[in-house]
């Protein structure tokens, strides 16, 4: 990576998205990654300790290079600490390519043994013209109605 090039990289909540759900966002050299966490009820048996999330994903260039997504990284802790990592080329099959203003979208999901956890991650991707960077993905936790809270 070029010494002389800041890097932005902001971590914020984005809110909450029209269906009702928490959105995380963080943004990397122009490169926008938003996140909306979802429990799925009906694909979890908690009496089983299993407890089952979907997540969407926006990937939005904001920048003026075109870039392609080659390789995921997801860190994924549960409420015991237990960390399972990830790594793979793409994400769903696909490396996308983002021309300036355009967005690449899709839809996963993890389980996890515990009513709650969190989520982390980074992308790798590159511009045109050969030069790599990470992308980081925002920390977002895995939440479900079987977790008790305790407030402090």
């Amino acid at each position: 990576m070029d010494k002389g090039k800041t890097v932005s990289a902001v971590n914020e909540s984005a809110g909450v998205s029209a269906g009702g759900n928490a959105m995380y966002r963080r943004v990397t050299r122009e490169i926008t990654v938003s996140v909306e966490p979802a429990y799925l009820a009906d694909q979890s048996a908690p009496d089983n300790s299993h407890y089952f999330w979907a997540y969407t994903v926006m990937i939005e260039n904001r920048g003026i290079d075109t870039v392609q997504l080659r390789a995921r990284y997801w860190r994924i802790i549960d409420a015991n600490g237990r960390t399972i990592e990830v790594r793979g080329a793409g994400v769903v099959g696909q490396q996308p390519i983002l021309r300036p203003g355009e967005s690449f979208e899709y839809k996963s999901g993890t389980p996890l043994e515990t009513p709650s956890g969190l989520m982390l991650g980074a992308y790798q991707m590159q511009t045109a013209n050969g030069e790599t960077f990470q992308v980081d993905i925002p920390l977002f936790p895995l939440d479900s109605p079987h977790e008790e809270r305790v407030m402090h």
